[in-house]
Parts: structure tokens; sequence; C-alpha cells
């Protein structure tokens, strides 16, 4: 139980730390593809989206380091994620599920 405790304190400290940097790549490499195949726009017209989406505007260093510990975090959060998620799944497997009262939903 020690275990999980930790896991999901540490899930919920870097949780927020990861969130920003990985919705900038989510919505800045949705709006390339989108704006490309839909909205007809050419590479060039949406070149500021790639630079923000491969961390490009953080240079040739920041930028390796943006792309591995935005792929890290994201490997994390689901890998910590998921293991969380059963263990809640399998809590409520093995109790009993609840009966309804008689005021509830009766005809």
């Amino acid at each position: 139980m020690q275990v999980l405790a930790r896991l999901r304190r540490w899930h919920a400290l870097i949780g927020p730390v990861v969130v920003l940097p990985l919705l900038i790549t989510v919505s800045s490499g949705m709006g390339y593809r989108l704006l490309r195949d839909w909205g007809g726009l050419s590479r060039d017209q949406v070149h500021g989206l790639m630079v923000l989406h491969e961390g490009e505007w953080l240079g040739p260093v920041g930028e390796t380091f943006y792309v591995a510990l935005n792929g890290l975090g994201l490997l994390w959060m689901l890998i910590t994620g998921t293991g969380l998620a059963l263990q809640g799944w399998s809590r409520r497997r093995g109790r009993p599920e609840r009966q309804e009262s008689a005021g509830e939903g009766g005809t």
C-alpha cells in the first residue's frame, strides 16, 4: 500500500509540471495537421506551429531536452495513471455493489 501512495503522490506532483508542455505539443501538432489537411494552408504558412511543436524555439540543445523530457513525462503519466486506474478498478470489483434505495428510480 505504501508504494501505491508514493506513486499517487509522485503522479500528482509531476502532473502539473508536464501538463503545459504536453498541451503545447498536442495543440500545435493537431493545429499543424488540421490546418494543412483541412485548411489548405502550406507548410510555410503553419511553420510556426512546428517550431512550437518540436521546441525549436529553445535552440538546438533545448529542443533535444524538450522532446526528451516531454516524452518521458508523457510516458510517466501514462504508466502511473494506468497503474492507479487499474488499482481503483480492482478495488471496486472486490466490493459488492450498492443496492438502490426504495426511494430512488421507482415507478
